[in-house]
């Protein structure tokens, strides 16, 4: 199987099954002498970790990372970086009875038509376990990014409940489950996935990350522009149904007047831009403004409604899948998106860095 790997200078290698004995990833291309321990990794990924409240699934896994190479007397060594993290409690009865099944919305049946067999444990690599070792990555990605950087995502849409901009706060983040900005939308949003995990339905979400303090000029013009690998690199992850630069689709209800973005020059000789309608990239190429990027999730396959499907022999048959599940995906989305925004930026800049110097 191909496609395990992401990345141009700062490239990582994902392996590992939901179901198997660890997930891990080898990051190659870090430069030497960066501070890094286990702890600069673990934070991000207690952040994505399932089972922290009653909205994600109720699998307990505590995703200890180990470094296991790359890293020596807590800096890194310019050689591969390996990280593992072991699966401690998987429960693969629970998919027994749907292992002759192809479950609607899953990969089930694509992947059995193109390899002629399927992990139907839990998905295997097509199971969202596989995005803990992005965030893990991620991690590693920010560190070559530099304090100078901050990558920040937050839910601003579950199911047809949007937030409220004006009340935008991003310190409200780390006080509600659902990585919301908004105090007043998060317990409407509770109230909503508590009828949702009843009925054992699912929702979708739309999950926004900005990155600001990106330097100017990050991105190659034509088939390597920044925007173009940010699209990529989301839509990489499990159930991402669409993408969205700065104004994204509304883009197409503006006229040129509304959709520039003027320039000024600042009392400091610096151009300034007056809007950011561009979500800070210009002909694939970082304009120094916040990059802002938006992705939507699907609704979680995986619900207790019987619904409509074939067997692998062929006959009709009807399905519902048990077993512990995200009744929204994009809450854990959101770590996961940042960790992709910081492994997009920081090969780009290691890019950027080998060709203009700097």
């Amino acid at each position: 199987m191909a496609g395990n790997s992401f990345g141009t200078v700062f490239r990582f290698t994902t392996w590992g099954e939901s179901h198997g004995p660890a997930i891990g990833c080898v990051i190659d291309g870090v430069p030497p002498r960066l501070p890094l321990n286990e702890a600069d990794i673990q934070v991000w990924l207690d952040k994505r970790k399932p089972g922290q409240s009653r909205f994600t699934t109720q699998r307990r896994e505590p995703d200890a990372v180990k470094i296991l190479s790359g890293v020596l007397d807590g800096l890194t060594t310019g050689t591969p970086i390996a990280l593992e993290i072991e699966n401690v409690d998987q429960r693969s009865k629970d998919y027994d009875d749907t292992k002759d099944l192809y479950r609607p919305g899953h990969a089930d049946f694509t992947y059995d038509r193109k390899y002629g067999i399927r992990d139907y444990r839990g998905g295997g690599r097509a199971s969202a376990r596989e995005t803990a070792m992005r965030v893990a990555a991620g991690a590693v990605a920010r560190k070559v990014l530099g304090p100078s950087v901050t990558i920040r995502g937050a839910l601003i849409q579950v199911g047809p409940h949007k937030i409220d901009r004006a009340r935008w706060d991003w310190d409200e983040i780390a006080r509600n489950p659902f990585f919301c900005p908004d105090a007043q939308t998060a317990t409407q949003w509770a109230d909503f996935l508590d009828d949702v995990r009843k009925r054992g339905s699912s929702a979708g979400a739309v999950i926004e990350v900005a990155a600001s303090g990106v330097p100017i000029g990050l991105g190659e013009p034509i088939y390597d522009k920044l925007d173009g690998d940010l699209a990529r690199a989301l839509m990489t992850i499990n159930a991402v149904k669409a993408v969205e630069i700065g104004d994204g689709m509304a883009v197409a209800a503006l006229t040129g007047e509304d959709n520039a973005d003027e320039m000024r020059m600042d009392n400091h000789g610096q151009v300034q831009f007056l809007s950011n309608h561009a979500g800070g990239i210009l002909g694939g190429i970082s304009t120094g403004q916040d990059i802002v990027v938006r992705f939507a999730v699907k609704p979680t396959s995986s619900i207790l409604t019987p619904r409509r499907t074939v067997t692998r022999q062929g006959a009709d048959a009807e399905i519902t899948t048990k077993g512990r599940h995200d009744p929204c995906v994009g809450i854990r989305a959101v770590p996961i998106g940042e960790a992709m925004v910081a492994v997009v930026l920081a090969d780009h800049l290691m890019r950027h860095r080998a060709q203009c110097g700097g």
